[in-house]
């Protein structure tokens, strides 16, 4: 659990300090004409630790804090010593993974912009849900679902919306992490999608 607490202490000040310095959120935002145009390469990692507002950063450290003590929890019990360096991974493969796409998409527009850590939030949030499929998620807070039928939501909800560009949400990056976060467990450890089978049956 100690990481996630690491992880949020250190958004928390960076968002804070960019909020009130726009040259500082400039340098550390997602852009990925800068990123591979003048091989600003850090910007790949550093944009999740900046946030557009305090509600932005809220919600993400509020799921962060509630499912990332989770799965440091169960990387404890699947993967015991590795389990720092698997944490790890799915934090930043999620921030890395799910802004692939628009890496690609965006790579000679200097005018498209993002920051956050929604990316790699959805991707703890799904890692989650692989590991104990019906256990109930609070959305907005108060309503009760199972993971595994908000997680369906979700991604069809991100697709669509990604599709349709008509805020200026990420939609894009929070499918892909939350994929990415999915995943990662059957790629370290095969034997985990049989358990993770079971659990969707309730067969354990």
């Amino acid at each position: 659990m100690m990481f996630t607490y690491i992880i949020i202490a250190i958004t928390v000040v960076v968002s804070y300090a960019a909020f009130s310095n726009a040259t500082l959120m400039a340098k550390l935002q997602f852009n990925a004409a800068e990123i591979i145009n003048r091989k600003e390469y850090y910007r790949l990692i550093s944009h999740a630790f900046v946030h557009a507002n305090w509600s932005h950063l809220i919600v993400n450290m509020l799921v962060l804090f509630f499912f990332g003590r989770a799965i440091e929890a169960y990387f404890n019990l699947f993967f015991g010593q590795r389990a720092v360096a698997y944490f790890l991974l799915l934090y930043i493969g999620g921030i890395l993974f799910s802004n692939a796409w628009a890496l690609i998409k965006h790579r000679n527009n200097y005018y498209y912009n993002a920051v956050g850590a929604s990316g790699a939030v959805s991707a703890v949030l799904f890692c989650f849900i692989f590991f104990d499929p019906w256990e109930k998620l609070y959305f907005m807070f108060f309503i009760p679902i199972p993971g595994i039928i908000f997680a369906i939501g979700y991604l069809v909800y991100s697709y669509y919306q990604g599709k349709k560009k008509t805020d200026n949400v990420a939609h894009d990056a929070h499918f892909l992490g939350a994929v990415f976060g999915f995943i990662l467990p059957i790629i370290l450890n095969p034997e985990l999608f049989e358990r993770f089978i079971d659990k969707l049956f309730l067969l354990i």
